[in-house]
């Protein structure tokens, strides 16, 4: 599922307990909780949710808001259960880096057969919740979305080649199309559309990551971006994305699916954004990746809030 990368997908946020903490001190319970990087799925969700709302005309009844919270639940599992997996198989890589090190598989606490077993049931019941009571397309999107993330993602592409974060960022743009496919049981030009502003996000928002912790990456043997091609290159690329980003920013105004208020958000908020990767690439810093990493995160949040303000309000 990914912000993350981290996945490739709006999988890319902090973890809930702070690096070198001593995991053992957690009860069993709660080191199961931290394999499903709860930041991230909640991102994963919020944007599920927004393709949900989007799909919905008007204000929801009670019977869809009811429907929308147990797609809530079923999707939220899944990706649990994907960023489990994923923890499980990197745990070696985890291990050697400062902002994964701290991790119940990388430290030992849990072993292989414990986060193999709960992935498993998590996206088992995930999967039956969403085939039972939402709708057969939407569970196989999901599933397809774990497959595209825990195994194809994960175990193929991020180690072997530096575009892993583009071609494996269209398993984190998924979110919207399974929100609206939840609620349509179809996959629309508009949940297609939130889904390329996801996939375009992914590169610019997690290559900022890779920039200030690319020791940590050249430690590990992953072959990110600012690893294999540099630091200069990988700026410029980020620059490039952004504008390529808000070209697709615009999509939801021009298409017809939201209106001036939304567009006036997108374009303050992908100047933000630009005016960050710029300065990112004519003077880099620590401090300016960070911020940039970090304003990537606003930008998607508030851009869908955006979205929901609008077809509510507009």
């Amino acid at each position: 599922m990914n912000t993350r990368a981290p996945a490739p997908s709006p999988i890319n946020s902090t973890a809930p307990a702070a690096p070198g903490a001593s995991v053992s001190s957690m009860p069993v319970w709660r080191q199961f909780y931290v394999l499903t990087k709860p930041r991230v799925v909640q991102l994963i969700v919020f944007c599920a949710l927004i393709g949900m709302v989007m799909a919905v005309p008007g204000l929801p009844s009670g019977p869809e808001l009811a429907r929308m919270a147990v797609a809530c639940i079923g999707i939220w599992l899944v990706a649990g259960a994907a960023a489990a997996f994923n923890c499980l198989i990197e745990k070696s890589i985890d291990a050697q880096m400062k902002r994964t090190a701290w991790r119940p598989t990388a430290r030992g606490e849990l072993s292989d057969k414990q986060a193999l077993s709960f992935s498993a049931v998590l996206c088992a019941v995930g999967s039956a919740i969403l085939y039972v009571w939402i709708n057969p397309l939407t569970m196989w999107l999901t599933f397809a979305t774990f497959v595209g993330y825990a195994v194809i993602y994960t175990v193929i592409l991020k180690p072997l080649t530096p575009q892993n974060i583009v071609i494996g960022g269209a398993s984190g743009a998924m979110p919207p199309v399974l929100g609206w496919a939840a609620m349509t049981d179809q996959v629309g030009p508009e949940a297609l559309i939130m889904f390329l502003i996801i996939f375009l996000w992914t590169p610019p928002h997690f290559w900022a990551l890779a920039l200030y912790r690319v020791e940590d990456y050249r430690k590990s043997g992953l072959p990110m971006l600012p690893v294999t091609h540099g630091n200069e290159f990988t700026r410029l690329q980020v620059l490039l994305y952004t504008f390529i980003l808000l070209a697709a920013c615009l999509l939801p105004f021009i298409y017809g699916m939201s209106g001036w208020l939304y567009l006036a958000a997108a374009l303050v908020l992908n100047a933000g954004f630009i005016w960050h990767a710029f300065k990112l690439w004519r003077a880099y810093s620590d401090a300016l990746a960070r911020k940039t990493f970090r304003f990537s995160l606003i930008h998607l949040a508030l851009l869908f809030a955006a979205l929901l303000v609008d077809h509510y309000f507009i």
